[in-house]
């Protein structure tokens, strides 16, 4: 079920655990991106995720995502984190139209003992 996470004028649209695993499990068509430092990326990380440091994001958006319609789910560490809603907002401004932000993160995600990957 979508919500909205309202911060500053702008908002994003969220996804829940259950969602974001159903979208995953079905190979659905979207890029996942983790919006956390290389290092804890290759530590673990979800299945199918992408990396994209906020530092980086502007330089490998259009690389992870070429077409601004493409549906992309960001997350970070989990709900203290603000990295992932920060690149939703910021994959917004740069015109990507299907932007959401899965608030619960990496911590829901492993705490409800869902899959994950290691590695690059």
């Amino acid at each position: 079920m979508a919500q909205t996470a309202t911060s500053s004028a702008e908002s994003v649209k969220t996804i829940d655990r259950e969602e974001l695993k159903k979208k995953i499990d079905r190979h659905e068509s979207f890029v996942l991106l983790e919006t956390l430092s290389p290092e804890h990326f290759q530590h673990v990380h979800l299945p199918g995720a992408r990396n994209a440091p906020p530092e980086r994001l502007k330089d490998v958006a259009s690389a992870l995502i070429p077409s601004k319609a493409t549906e992309v789910v960001t997350y970070c560490a989990g709900p203290k984190c603000h990295a992932s809603a920060d690149a939703a907002r910021e994959l917004t401004k740069m015109g990507y139209t299907n932007v959401r932000h899965y608030a619960g993160g990496k911590q829901d995600w492993t705490s409800a003992g869902m899959p994950v990957e290691r590695g690059a």
